[in-house]
């Protein structure tokens, strides 16, 4: 078993790399999911027709690049807080940018990374799946 010590490093490492991550991504120069592991999974939480778990490529080919492709703009995220223990992070943050057609979108999102090493093994993401529907089915990703 790991000390509280090295635990406590371990999540301070592990929120240091989502940090410079989010900033990377807010700033247009990054994004979270080049944190994911090769073999990682994400899970989106909630009824809409995308909740389910995705490998890695899965996610970034049906969810990731057909959000990007509806955005005008791109998604800029404002961190609320990010918490550690042990290998588990969370990341509160408000996502907003512009869809195609001049429509905002905004979303308030929860993520949930587990680490293995210094990659994310597992993802979990809440948020308003209803709000996100709406834009998904109205907003054209061509």
């Amino acid at each position: 078993m790991a000390s509280t010590a090295t635990q406590s490093s371990t999540a301070e490492n592990n929120k240091a790399l989502v940090r410079a991550s989010f900033d990377r991504w807010r700033n247009g120069t990054g994004s979270p999911f080049e944190l994911l592991a090769e073999n990682a999974e994400w899970t989106i939480v909630g009824s809409s027709p995308l909740s389910k778990t995705y490998t890695k490529q899965e996610f970034l080919e049906q969810v990731i690049g057909p959000f990007g492709a509806r955005m005008a703009t791109p998604l800029v995220p404002a961190v609320r807080g990010i918490f550690a223990d042990g290998d588990m992070v969370v990341i509160l943050f408000d996502g907003s940018g512009t869809a195609k057609g001049g429509l905002p979108y905004s979303n308030t999102y929860t993520w949930y990374f587990q680490f293995e090493g210094s990659k994310v093994a597992k993802a979990i993401a809440f948020f308003d799946t209803r709000h996100f529907d709406e834009f998904w089915t109205r907003v054209s990703p061509s």
